[in-house]
């Protein structure tokens, strides 16, 4: 059985396509198309979640947080 083994935070890729997928989530977000978002959201692969989820805690946030503050913006 092949086990996953995270890297150490700050140190995972983020794919062309999964940064392509959160910009078009955070668009979407923007725009109050939660559906949209939702579909883009779960397009992005494990191990670039976990980079993304990385970096925005490095950054002292959250995705919740930011999706939120998008969500708020006119």
């Amino acid at each position: 059985m092949n086990q996953h083994t995270p890297a150490p935070p700050g140190t995972g890729h983020i794919t062309l396509m999964a940064a392509g997928e959160l910009r078009d989530a955070l668009t979407a977000a923007q725009r109050g198309d939660r559906p949209a978002a939702l579909a883009a959201l779960m397009a992005i692969d494990a191990d670039s979640w976990q980079a993304i989820s990385d970096r925005l805690s490095a950054l002292g946030g959250s995705l919740p947080e930011l999706l939120t503050l998008i969500g708020r913006q006119p």
